[in-house]
């Protein structure tokens, strides 16, 4: 059987032995995949845990596992930002799936002026971030940050991070800092507005260019996402 991995949230300890009681959880692993004494899976909790376990009994609402060994967690080499532009139909989905495998630290939204979507459903993002890290095989869960507009975003993070922007015709390459988390911004489909370019000179923000062609802004997200986390 194939050995799953999955997020326990970040309350729970990962103890020698215990019982698991979450819902969701026990519904799939008694009713999808069907766990029976002896199977195994893997927990990990956020907190750079990551455990083997056994299953030891099984009820009908709770199963009891045993640890069976630690296992080296794996994490980002570095803090990174991606701002990106809200995207229409179930492209901010694809986006937050592929930056978490890639290893983005921290998603923010962005409402740029002409942003198609200006409606984010930050519990499904969450949802999708826990799956694919499930998936990649890191043991931590990116921070889902409150849409913002360009401006309020670097007002936000503009001193913490050092925050780059993408755009078609950038000269610079992306830079890291030792100090700073790097992030990145990307703009939507129609690209960023007049005013907004305007915006990123009065910061002196560097502007860097994703690719020789005109990409699609949810694949210059995810090549944005690629580059500040080499």
């Amino acid at each position: 059987m194939r050995l799953h991995r999955f997020y326990i949230g970040d309350s729970v300890e990962l103890k020698q032995k215990f019982w698991v009681n979450q819902e969701e959880l026990v519904h799939q692993w008694l009713h999808v995949l069907r766990y029976r004494h002896g199977d195994q899976l893997i927990l990990f909790n956020n907190q750079k845990e990551e455990r083997l376990y056994e299953v030891d009994e099984v009820e009908p609402r709770a199963l009891h596992l045993k640890m069976v060994t630690e296992m080296a967690a794996k994490t980002p080499h570095h803090h990174t930002y991606l701002f990106w532009s809200l995207l229409k139909k179930d492209n901010n989905d694809f986006v937050i799936q592929k930056a978490t495998e890639l290893g983005i630290t921290n998603f923010v939204p962005l409402i740029a002026e002409r942003s198609e979507k200006t409606g984010f459903n930050d519990e499904r993002a969450m949802k999708i971030t826990i799956e694919a890290a499930e998936q990649c095989g890191r043991v931590d869960i990116p921070t889902i940050h409150e849409p913002l507009t360009p401006e309020k975003a670097l007002q936000q993070f503009g001193e913490k991070v050092l925050i780059h922007i993408a755009h078609y015709g950038g000269s610079e390459q992306l830079a890291s800092h030792d100090e700073k988390p790097t992030g990145i911004m990307v703009g939507p489909e129609g690209g960023w507005s007049e005013a907004e370019t305007n915006l990123f000179a009065q910061y002196q923000l560097p502007v860097v260019s994703m690719a020789q062609f005109t990409l699609r802004a949810e694949t210059a997200a995810v090549v944005a996402s690629y580059l500040a986390t080499k």
